[in-house]
């Protein structure tokens, strides 16, 4: 209430001091400059304060919920054909260690076959990243409160680096075996990792890069966290435009 009338006073003075323009003050003005000073005011709240409103429940189950539309999501689109290779984002590439031979490849009319080898790394990694969410949505159900609080009061990307720390190694494992199996059949994955081993006995190619499956295996993990994270930073920026009323109540609270 003192702020209130601090603001309100405030107006008057300012409308005093202009003369004849005091009988005009205008009410709807006055009212819209109190609710900006007492909403700034709420806004200064700390998220962690507003986080400790919510019940228990309510702070596990929204935030669960989040994820786990979140998780499937990123899922749905990366394991769909074109997930990675129609995705800029996350199309995976020959490692920049090997863009000599691939432009040597091409220079002697052999372009076709360094496309081929993109492309079916793309493929594996679209063919392995289902398997992801069996994980992730695991991860979510095995989530403390303490978790689901330190998620939301925490960095903007932290229900990301959550799922990187609970899942990415069981990920790896699941996806490794698909990529294996997508590129068997491809030609130039023998003559790839020949030369990738090559150049990681001399230090031009860094020891992940060195395997083709270990290579894809690991841009898939990438692209799902990533997807992951954009899902997440939506989420924060506009809680108000989720479906759920509870996640707006949850991720609400953290953006007062």
């Amino acid at each position: 209430m003192k702020m209130k009338a601090k603001v309100i006073l405030t107006a008057l003075l300012l409308s005093n001091a202009v003369g004849m323009q005091a009988q005009a003050l205008d009410l709807k003005a006055l009212g819209d400059m109190v609710e900006k000073e007492v909403n700034s005011a709420a806004s200064g709240r700390s998220a962690s304060g507003a986080v400790s409103q919510l019940s228990e429940k309510e702070t596990s189950d929204g935030l669960k919920l989040a994820l786990s539309q979140g998780a499937s999501k990123a899922v749905s689109m990366l394991g769909a054909t074109d997930g990675f290779m129609g995705n800029q984002e996350v199309k995976i590439p020959l490692p920049d260690s090997l863009k000599k031979i691939e432009k040597g490849m091409r220079m002697i009319g052999m372009g076709s076959q360094a496309d081929d080898l993109v492309l079916k790394m793309n493929r594996a990694a679209e063919q392995a990243v289902p398997e992801a969410k069996a994980l992730l949505l695991n991860s979510v159900k095995q989530m403390s409160l303490t978790d689901a609080k330190g998620i939301l009061t925490g960095p903007q990307d932290a229900a990301t680096q959550y799922f990187k720390k609970t899942t990415a190694t069981d990920m790896a494992a699941k996806f490794l075996p698909i990529v294996q199996k997508a590129t068997a059949n491809v030609k130039l994955a023998d003559t790839y990792n020949k030369y990738a081993e090559m150049g990681s006995q001399f230090g031009l190619i860094k020891k992940e890069d060195a395997n083709i499956n270990q290579y894809v295996t690991q841009k898939a993990l990438d692209g799902v966290y990533l997807m992951i994270a954009k899902e997440e930073a939506a989420i924060r920026q506009d809680p108000v435009g989720q479906a759920s009323n509870l996640l707006k109540k949850v991720f609400g609270a953290v953006a007062q």
